[in-house]
């Protein structure tokens, strides 16, 4: 009788491990991203004239650059279950404040970029510290925050480009290292610092805990106030260094960059397989989703589509990779689901 009650508790053991499908589902979001970027090149390379050649993949690279530094930032607040759709007006305040600190003040390159970093993170931290103690929706506070940088930007430049003639800072944004631009190769370093981070420290495991279950992360004793307000100091630096290189790449301050960065930063992270109800996503993900985004906006350029058919293509794309997401989701709870039926019968 004793060998016959054990082997149901045995059996039982055994069947948790059926989450472990959807542990290596989530690893087939990247394989799916990296077929259809694939396929996405082969299709280009076939049917958009100039695209196969060496500078215009460069110019790819350097292009998804800026907008890939914030989108990987991103990650972190969306896999945190925040959303922050003010990086695009920070990115356009972070290149206005660098050309006056530079121009109209006379400060270093080194100390002005610093300053910049400096002054998003707090503005970044400050954002985050509102949705906190006064619990407002992560959309709110950083849909005002929109608005209150993009007016910033354009007071201290008149909404006018601030030229900066310092010797050698176009090279930040035009230069190239062994062949690759700048910008891609601030991206490479910054892709593999933000999974370090995310996949490897104490920090990162509390982002995933913060967005997958804030309560159960408050009573393990993660301080979700911290890492809520952190993640958005995160995005902030990251959208001055976007700044900062998108000023060096045009030799100027300038308060009109930056528009629509926020919605493809956003949306590089979803196509990468994040979740948006938070407590999933991958910077590799994401970092792939940039990438893919970067050979549509170039292929549909290429191909001389209209920009409201681009538009039409990039929402479309969105769309789908939120249903993906949405269905994923619902796949995962029936799955808890069924496990506790289960659980609860025996």
């Amino acid at each position: 009788m004793k060998t016959d009650l054990a082997e149901p508790a045995a059996t039982e053991l055994v069947r948790p491990a059926r989450p472990s499908l959807l542990a290596r589902i989530k690893h087939l979001d990247h394989i799916g991203l990296l077929t259809a970027t694939v396929l996405l090149f082969v299709v280009l390379s076939l049917c958009a004239p100039y695209f196969m050649t060496t500078k215009n993949l460069l110019n790819v690279l350097q292009q998804s650059a800026f907008v890939g530094v914030i989108a990987l930032a991103m990650t972190f607040v969306i896999v945190a279950g925040e959303i922050d759709i003010s990086v695009g007006s920070a990115m356009a305040f972070a290149s206005s404040l660098f050309g006056v600190l530079v121009t109209d003040h006379g400060w270093s390159l080194p100390l002005a970029a610093l300053a910049v970093l400096l002054v998003g993170a707090v503005t970044g931290l400050l954002a985050g510290l509102v949705r906190v103690w006064f619990d407002v929706p992560s959309f709110i506070v950083t849909l005002a925050l929109f608005s209150i940088l993009r007016g910033l930007a354009q007071m201290l430049t008149d909404a006018v480009p601030v030229q900066i003639s310092s010797a050698g800072f176009s090279q930040w944004g035009n230069g190239d290292v062994f062949g690759v631009p700048v910008p891609a190769v601030i991206m490479f370093l910054f892709l593999a610092v933000s999974w370090f981070v995310l996949t490897r420290t104490t920090f990162g495991r509390s982002v995933f805990a913060v967005g997958g279950n804030p309560d159960a992360a408050r009573l393990s004793g993660i301080s979700v106030g911290r890492i809520r307000a952190l993640v958005f100091g995160l995005t902030g630096a990251a959208a001055g260094l976007a700044g900062v290189l998108q000023s060096a790449q045009l030799s100027s301050g300038d308060s009109t960059i930056g528009v629509g960065a926020e919605f493809t930063a956003i949306s590089a992270v979803i196509i990468g397989g994040a979740s948006l109800f938070g407590g999933r996503g991958s910077v590799v993900g994401t970092f792939l989703g940039v990438i893919f985004l970067g050979l549509l906006n170039n292929g549909m350029v290429l191909l001389d589509l209209s920009s409201y058919a681009q538009g039409v293509a990039r929402g479309v794309i969105v769309l789908l990779a939120v249903v993906i997401s949405t269905r994923r989701e619902g796949v995962r709870l029936r799955t808890l689901l069924g496990f506790v039926f289960r659980r609860a019968r025996s």
